[in-house]
């Protein structure tokens, strides 16, 4: 089992940047990959980024690739999403998620077992 929380959210004006967290549980977090999805709302829930657990793979959907950055740090049991150049249709629940994985990371939804409960970012125009 894995738990993790996000934090870093928040409001903040167009172009601005924020840095989001995902801290989990557990003693094995290098053996999971993680990615970071979004929900707007009356939308569904969008990958935006994945990382492996070495952080040798990393994925980003096309709508975010240049602004926005995942990284993780192991020994912390942290991984993060840097949000830079934001717009107002960045505005959504940002959600971190966890799977185990060998290689690579998945950018599906349903691949994953593990979430979060959410960070709002808000982003006005």
């Amino acid at each position: 089992q894995v738990q993790l929380v996000e934090s870093g959210g928040g409001l903040v004006q167009a172009g601005g940047s924020l840095r989001l967290s995902c801290a989990a549980s557990g003693r094995t977090f290098s053996s999971y990959a993680m990615a970071w999805f979004r929900q707007a709302p009356g939308k569904e829930r969008e990958f935006a980024a994945a990382i492996s657990g070495s952080g040798g793979s990393i994925y980003y959907a096309a709508s975010v690739k240049g602004r926005f950055t995942i990284s993780r740090d192991n020994a912390k049991n942290t991984v993060y999403l840097q949000v830079n150049s934001l717009k107002p249709e960045d505005t959504a629940v940002y959600y971190c998620a966890a799977e185990q994985q060998r290689v690579g990371a998945p950018t599906s939804r349903g691949e994953y077992d593990y979430w979060g409960q959410g960070t709002q970012v808000t982003v006005s125009s």
